[in-house]
């Protein structure tokens, strides 16, 4: 199998609709990454890199879930028309 560009852009498809489905309450509380073991760190403050992790994980949630919506359904169209 040849790697291509569609590959690549299937694959980070998946990687977002893996971080998208993340629940905080079932998910991420568990492992201990939810809101509530976040740290807020103040100006001048470094932030600890599992905070910076979880905040990649809400901003990603946050931004990314409508158009991925669009990008599902185009991937989908694309692979039912192309094979």
């Amino acid at each position: 199998m040849v790697f291509t560009l569609w590959n690549l852009v299937e694959a980070s498809i998946l990687c977002l609709n893996a971080v998208c489905i993340l629940n905080e309450e079932r998910f991420l509380n568990k492992v201990g990454w939810g809101t509530s073991s976040s740290n807020v760190h103040g100006f001048g403050e470094s932030a600890t890199t599992r905070s910076q992790i979880f905040n990649l994980l809400h901003s990603i949630r946050t931004v990314v879930r409508v158009p991925l919506i669009f990008l599902n359904m185009l991937a989908i169209v694309l692979k039912l028309i192309l094979g």
